[in-house]
């Protein structure tokens, strides 16, 4: 796929919190494929990242790697408290 490597820097990127490397991956993108494909590819990320959002407010149960890997962090948080309520009384 002709550019692949800056759409894949682009969605890292976003992730990173590195405004730095941010600018220079939207600047790649927009250099390479245009507006409209920084446009696109920014919807991309958005619309993985809301996915995820959703998926986690509604109960989806934690992947137990994530479980492990999470759980000192949850516990100073105190998330515990926020456990979803099933809608269906009797059912965990």
């Amino acid at each position: 796929m002709p550019q692949a490597a800056a759409l894949v820097e682009f969605a890292e990127a976003a992730l990173s919190g590195d405004e730095a490397r941010q600018a220079r991956a939207r600047g790649a993108i927009h250099d390479a494929l245009g507006a409209a494909a920084l446009v696109d590819a920014a919807a991309l990320v958005a619309s993985f990242s809301a996915v995820v959002k959703i998926a986690d407010a509604t109960g989806i149960p934690l992947e137990a790697a994530k479980e492990e890997a999470t759980r000192d962090l949850r516990a100073q948080l105190g998330l515990e408290r926020f456990r979803p309520q099933t809608a269906v009384p009797g059912v965990d």
